[in-house]
């Protein structure tokens, strides 16, 4: 979930601003300056979106050791922690000379930053916004977070930070199975496999291709760890499916893809990463799902000295979409290569949710610039300001900036196998969205 920090001098209504995103009086709010001291996190709902927003207490000048000094250590770890920051000033008193060591620190953080010019209804307040842009930090969002006025404002400036409609991840249920489908090309031995994991002739299994018809669903644990797994038809060159049956059979198939969470591509060792192989590996990258490449009937190609190496290496000269994926040898005859087999599908499952915060992602970013900068388009060079990611399950990622409707697609594949070596990505897809003038940082220039 999205966390939004909310940041600036005291009394500028932070805790006003908190309890109305909240929509409870979960903060103590007073007209004396210091009432808040600890920072406090809620679950916010603005719109149709939801985040987790921290109040913090305003930061001051203040002696080392002191209370007030410990208070701003608090508020600077908000900011550390915070995917977004919420810069709020005084639109009735307008920018203080506190105000700007405070813009200065946030515009450092490298967060995005949003500037709201609170307490700004009325004429006056308003006069007050405009002021705000002396701090440099683009256009003041005014609002009135006491009357609940220009909050409609406040929403079209975070939505940029959350998915796209659609796009919104699903929580995980703590003690859910893990969605695992094996899929791969007919007689690959996936329902070979399955038995031999699950100990039993659960499935339906025979030297002809295409028994298996129907994806079953089977639960069952690794370790004290629940997994569900779908056994599907083999797949097929789609203009060799003429069969009504097989059609159906192989929409199943698919159907398991979308709905698992990592899928396991079996290969055939003797004959590997034939067309149709590839074009398996490419569905389940577009489906956005966890990865990992198991090379079963190994025990018949295991004489070979040198072969898993390369093999691995020709996975990553042919699928580059997925570098770094799991190729794991196993033999499902043979019941060899079921530890690793797990361990990869549970080591992809975690990198498939990982989340990276924003603080780390526009370091690694400068430097990423740093060593190759973008080109220029018509004179002027494109600028990338700051990303940030918007989900997980797969990775997403939004990088902000201007003209980035012009940025070559070789220059995105650089930003995402860089971005891939850097947080240990392996395996798995990474979507990224370039988003241009809807950066709060450029509202001003658009």
């Amino acid at each position: 979930m999205l966390t939004v920090a909310i940041v600036g001098r005291p009394n500028v209504g932070k805790s006003t601003l908190f309890n109305r995103l909240v929509g409870k009086k979960l903060a103590l709010v007073d007209d004396r300056p210091g009432v808040t001291r600890d920072r406090r996190e809620g679950e916010a709902r603005l719109g149709d979106l939801t985040f987790r927003v921290v109040d913090t207490a305003g930061i001051e000048e203040a002696d080392e050791g002191t209370l007030l000094d410990r208070m701003r250590s608090q508020t600077e770890a908000a900011i550390e922690d915070a995917d977004v920051i919420l810069f709020l000033v005084d639109a009735r008193s307008g920018i203080l000379p506190t105000d700007r060591p405070l813009a200065d620190l946030v515009r450092r953080s490298g967060r995005p930053v949003i500037l709201v010019a609170n307490k700004a209804e009325g004429g006056a307040g308003l006069a007050g916004a405009y002021e705000a842009y002396s701090v440099g930090l683009g256009d003041p969002v005014p609002l009135s977070a006491e009357h609940g006025e220009g909050m409609a404002d406040l929403f079209e400036a975070l939505m940029p930070f959350f998915p796209e409609p659609g796009d919104e991840e699903d929580e995980r249920e703590e003690g859910k199975p893990l969605q695992v489908a094996i899929v791969g090309r007919p007689n690959a031995g996936k329902s070979t496999l399955i038995n031999r994991l699950l100990g039993e002739d659960r499935l339906l299994t025979g030297p002809e291709a295409g028994i298996t018809r129907d994806s079953i669903a089977i639960d069952w644990s690794w370790r004290g760890r629940p997994l569900r797994i779908f056994d599907t038809a083999g797949l097929r060159k789609r203009s060799r499916v003429e069969d009504k049956l097989e059609k159906l059979s192989v929409a199943n198939a698919l159907r398991a893809v979308q709905f698992a969470e990592v899928v396991v591509v079996l290969l055939d060792s003797t004959i590997p990463f034939e067309k149709q192989d590839l074009s398996i590996v490419d569905l389940v990258e577009q489906e956005g799902r966890a990865l990992v490449i198991g090379l079963n009937k190994w025990d018949l190609v295991a004489d070979q000295p040198g072969l898993l190496r390369e093999l691995r290496e020709k996975a990553t000269r042919l699928l580059p979409q997925v570098r770094g994926v799991a190729v794991v040898p196993i033999s499902g005859l043979a019941g060899t290569g079921f530890d690793p087999l797990m361990q990869a599908i549970f080591a992809a499952f975690e990198t498939w949710n990982r989340r990276i915060s924003t603080a780390r992602l526009n370091q690694w970013l400068a430097d990423a610039i740093a060593a190759n900068p973008p080109p220029a388009v018509s004179g002027r060079r494109i600028k990338i300001r700051y990303m940030t990611q918007v989900k997980a399950r797969p990775p997403h990622f939004a990088v902000f900036g201007n003209q980035l409707d012009a940025l070559p697609k070789s220059y995105t594949r650089y930003l995402v196998n860089n971005i891939r070596d850097a947080f240990d990505l392996k395996g798995v897809p990474i979507r990224m969205s370039l988003r241009t003038g809807e950066n709060p940082y450029d509202r001003g220039k658009r």
